[in-house]
């Protein structure tokens, strides 16, 4: 199944292949701040379709490029490197258009002490 997405103002969108079922409720720093739903994917899974230019934050490991778009300030995707080496991408299921919130199954996740 394929999904589409944007920010706010909607210079980056984005499209996204496959299901969506599990998101990650993350209480680091920055997912505590900012309230997303995280969904891994594939690298390839991800495709940028907005006219925007991503601008990038990193933090603590700098694995993940963290995407927000410079107009309107929303976060939608990061890309990075998993754990095991392998490039991924992450969702911000708030981004997804029309995805019902309440089907999926929320995991909370300790990043607080990764």
């Amino acid at each position: 199944m394929a999904h589409t997405g944007r920010c706010h103002c909607g210079s980056l969108a984005f499209e996204l292949d496959g299901e969506i079922a599990e998101v990650y409720d993350c209480n680091c720093s920055m997912c505590r701040r900012r309230g997303g739903l995280l969904a891994f994917v594939a690298a390839d899974a991800l495709r940028e379709t907005g006219s925007g230019t991503p601008q990038t934050y990193r933090f603590n490991t700098h694995n993940i490029d963290h995407h927000f778009c410079d107009t309107c300030g929303i976060a939608p995707y990061s890309r990075g490197v998993g754990p095991d080496g392998v490039k991924m991408a992450c969702i911000n299921v708030r981004c997804v258009d029309g995805i019902d919130l309440a089907a999926l199954e929320i995991v909370q996740i300790d990043g607080a002490r990764l």
